[in-house]
């Protein structure tokens, strides 16, 4: 299967959420919604990883899933703001390879660590 790109995947989100007389919530709604999947991704974290296990009622759901959910919303807020997400990612990865450029240990291209300060 081919993968997407991010505009790809905004793309194909607006024609589903234009099908719908609603269109995309209020950006306060779609933050609500936000938190609410984290929370479901949280959930199965900790079951997977953590010491909370399922219950036995409770469904079965894989973390995949869940990531799915939040990033769906997350299109959502960014499609219904008009954000690229795309454009908003570089600006991040620009943040972390500047500002943040020496805050973690780096690995060398022979696998070594060096602090980045050299």
């Amino acid at each position: 299967m081919k993968q997407k790109s991010m505009q790809e995947l905004q793309k194909e989100v607006d024609q589903y959420i234009s099908g719908f007389k609603e269109g995309y919530f209020s950006p306060l709604a779609m933050m609500a919604r936000i938190t609410e999947e984290v929370g479901e991704l949280a959930r199965e974290i900790n079951h997977y990883y953590g010491e909370k296990p399922k219950k036995a009622s409770e469904e079965e759901k894989e973390i995949e899933e869940e990531l799915g959910d939040v990033l769906f919303v997350l299109i959502c807020l960014a499609n219904s703001l008009n954000i690229d997400l795309e454009k908003a990612h570089d600006l991040v990865m620009n943040k972390f390879q500047t500002r943040d450029k020496n805050r973690w240990t780096r690995i060398d291209s022979k696998g070594d660590l060096s602090n980045g300060r050299d």
